[in-house]
């Protein structure tokens, strides 16, 4: 069985309207206007348009960018995770909108990805959005699968590996920041098509929205260029570690699950008339695993070294001007780890956190870094104790776990539920091998070995 999301006592709640600039407004808590407050990017919207421009694309992207505000917008009880968003938004067909197909499967979604309640009214708009202008885009006519692509190794390593096996041509999806790697002008689907023009406080820092928003692009892309499948690069850690292990008493992140992004397909379905399949090829493997596969085919000439994993952006992670990953949270000890077990090695200034074999955090970065501060050392041994904790389910204590997650696997994947927690605890147990090995190799003396013996 699926699970449903937990929605405990409403205490947080935030009315939304989003109207045209010349639209009469209804009374709501905040007011965002379509061209000022949400500003939708003339290239990346004209990679979006086919021959045949369909408004409810543009729409689409509208609920994106107001899920997105909302999101960041309500900073969470520290007594009760769900939060209420009534959401007012003009479209161009309100009848697609308003269906009980569509309205169902949208509150079903957004609520299991996020934890939070929400309620949409669609409204017919004043005037119809101008088609972008369109150009001529390469989208190949066998094309039957898309694949969401970042500044990620896992993206490039799986665009890799599927694009080595597959039979006809792989679209890519643009998600990620564009800092390397940029896609050439003609190229379809390049980016986010839109930004949040008002300014947003941004006091919560869960961002579940992300999940949503990448999802949702990414099936658009895959309805625009008629593929069957979206491809899902994250491998097994990346995937499931976050619902395996949550923060605290945080609502797990779904945002790469399957069990989301069937709800995924179902909304999409509604809204579209037409289904797509999200597929999960290196679901069951490490992110090492991947790597190694990856670099086996032999075509890649070290640009895995230029992809990015960390969470933290150059405002938060800069040495001397220049942008490093942090190599202290979750993301970048994963990547750190897997290119350990993958037999590989990056320079020293990948990293700000470059000397993990240093006695203390402090004594691992550079001397001019000036952040190295408590907020950086508490996200540091998140990070570590993250991927520790995903190791120790291999234990005892960690079959129940495994067990209750392999059922809802299996659902999601039309597995068994004994064949999915053998892989399960199959892929657990590589991560387990590798994170042990990454941290022996550090040897005794080194902080992150003092930091996670004592789970040992």
């Amino acid at each position: 069985m699926i699970i449903d999301a937990p929605h405990p006592s409403i205490s947080r709640k935030l009315s939304v309207e989003i109207v045209e600039s010349d639209a009469k407004r209804a009374s709501a808590d905040h007011t965002l206007v379509l061209g000022c407050d949400i500003r939708f990017s003339t290239r990346n919207l004209e990679s979006y348009a086919n021959a045949n421009w369909e408004p409810v694309v543009f729409d689409a992207m509208v609920v994106a960018a107001a899920v997105e505000y909302c999101d960041r917008s309500l900073r969470r009880s520290v007594r009760e995770w769900a939060r209420d968003y009534r959401l007012r938004l003009p479209v161009h067909e309100p009848d697609r909108w308003n269906t009980p197909e569509v309205l169902d499967a949208l509150h079903d979604v957004l609520g299991f990805l996020t934890g939070d309640r929400w309620h949409f009214t669609f409204v017919a708009r004043v005037h119809a959005e101008p088609s972008p202008r369109q150009q001529s885009f390469d989208l190949p006519p066998d094309a039957k699968a898309t694949l969401a692509f970042s500044d990620g190794m896992d993206s490039r390593a799986v665009a890799g590996l599927v694009g080595a096996n597959a039979r006809q041509a792989l679209v890519r999806v643009r998600l990620g920041t564009k800092r390397c790697d940029r896609p050439r002008r003609g190229q379809p689907f390049t980016g986010i098509p839109y930004k949040l023009g008002k300014s947003v406080p941004n006091p919560e820092p869960s961002a579940r929205n992300r999940g949503f928003r990448f999802a949702l692009v990414s099936g658009l892309a895959s309805y625009i260029c008629r593929a069957e499948q979206i491809i899902i690069p994250e491998s097994g850690q990346g995937a499931l570690g976050p619902v395996l292990v949550p923060v605290a008493h945080a609502y797990p992140d779904y945002r790469n699950h399957p069990a989301f992004l069937r709800r995924m397909e179902r909304f999409l379905g509604a809204l579209l008339g037409r289904s797509v399949e999200y597929t999960f090829p290196r679901i069951w493997h490490t992110k090492g695993q991947t790597l190694a596969a990856y670099l086996g085919l032999g075509i890649d000439h070290g640009e895995w070294k230029r992809t990015r994993s960390c969470w933290k952006g150059p405002q938060w992670s800069s040495v001397d001007g220049e942008y490093r990953q942090c190599g202290a949270c979750a993301a970048c000890m994963l990547r750190r780890l897997s290119v350990h077990s993958a037999g590989q090695m990056e320079a020293d200034d990948t990293y700000i956190a470059a000397d993990l074999s240093a006695p203390e955090l402090e004594a691992s970065v550079p001397a001019t870094f000036r952040k190295a501060n408590r907020s950086f050392r508490e996200y540091a041994i998140a990070g570590a104790l993250h991927l520790d904790h995903l190791a120790d389910l291999t234990k005892e204590d960690g079959r129940p776990v495994l067990r209750r997650q392999a059922l809802v696997l299996a659902e999601a994947l039309g597995m068994s539920a004994i064949q999915t927690e053998h892989n399960l605890k199959a892929m657990i147990a590589e991560h387990a091998g590798e994170w042990r090995a990454f941290v022996a190799s550090l040897g005794d003396g080194s902080f992150l070995h003092n930091w996670v013996r004592g789970s040992r």
